[in-house]
């Protein structure tokens, strides 16, 4: 059981209660130090080596993290989607070719961190500020073909996290 399942391979039941919503908050305000903890302070060589042998995507540890920094657009896009109560959820790439074609290890880590960082926060800043129509909506997510309710987004997104957190940390380890 310590293979991590590609992520489109997931599957997600969305039926907990939105009281859920506070712990789903705590989970989102705590990656960007979850990030930092499993980064920070490893070997340059480490973060950025390439994973051999690996399935797609093979990013780098440090390619992970830039490709959490490269979703946060779209996280805020359908937390708006929401609010705007659109027909469906703001598409993605689903290539990633923008985290391809960023070159996240030729970027300083701390700039990857701290942008991560800011875009979390303010992503939570927006929720902060919603009443409680958004909450109320339910909109089709594009590529899953299933209604979701904005906490059932911030599940996603909280998932999404932990998936790459996982795929880090497995990778930093098998270097040491």
């Amino acid at each position: 059981m310590t293979r991590i399942p590609a992520w489109f391979e997931r599957r997600f039941d969305f039926t907990f209660p939105a009281e859920l919503l506070p712990n789903l908050l705590a989970r989102l305000r705590g990656t960007p130090a979850r990030l930092d903890e499993a980064l920070r302070n490893r070997p340059h060589a480490t973060i950025t080596a390439q994973p051999s042998g690996d399935t797609r995507p093979g990013w780098s540890p440090q390619e992970h993290a830039g490709h959490l920094l490269d979703l946060e657009p779209l996280w805020l896009a359908r937390v708006n989607d929401f609010v705007a109560g659109t027909d469906i959820l703001t598409l993605t790439d689903l290539q990633n070719r923008r985290t391809d074609d960023a070159h996240h290890n030729a970027r300083p880590l701390e700039d990857i961190l701290f942008d991560f960082r800011t875009h979390r926060i303010a992503l939570l800043n927006r929720l902060a500020a919603l009443d409680d129509t958004p909450y109320t909506r339910t909109i089709p997510h594009p590529r899953l073909k299933t209604p979701m309710r904005l906490v059932d987004h911030l599940y996603f997104v909280a998932e999404h996290d932990d998936h790459h957190l996982a795929r880090i940390w497995q990778l930093v380890n098998k270097a040491l």
